[in-house]
């Protein structure tokens, strides 16, 4: 293969990897508008838009086929999959206390025995 035939390659690849993650993105976007209730959004705000964002993030270094590039994307895919975890976790706890979600449709309610140890009031006994 010529440089130019790798290089059309390349960029086909990359064209499709940019459309999946444009779709994957609008997927999540249509699923935060059409999905009722928290943990169902949740799953929308996450999982196909982090999938989406590290495709279109392979696309631009693939185009672009720069190690420079490479070096600024690598940052952003790992925070990408560090912070989207981490404030759906904290959205979904928060959406636990304030009573927003149907507990009744929990499999497992790990949190319950959480919420009991923290509304206990104190005793009020001085340990020393």
């Amino acid at each position: 293969m010529t440089d130019a035939e790798i290089a059309a390659l390349l960029d086909g690849t990359a064209l499709v990897l940019i459309l999946i993650g444009a779709v994957l993105c609008l997927t999540a976007a249509i699923g935060l508008a059409r999905f009722r209730d928290v943990p169902s959004r949740l799953h929308a705000a996450t999982k196909p838009q982090v999938l989406g964002v590290i495709l279109i993030c392979l696309a631009i270094a693939l185009a672009q086929r720069s190690w420079a590039v490479v070096a600024f994307i690598v940052p952003i895919i790992l925070i990408q999959l560090a912070a989207s975890p981490l404030a759906a976790h904290m959205v979904g706890r928060q959406a636990y206390r304030n009573r927003t979600m149907d507990v009744d449709d929990l499999v497992v309610d790990e949190l319950a025995d959480a919420e009991i140890e923290t509304s206990r009031p104190e005793t009020g006994a001085d340990p020393g």
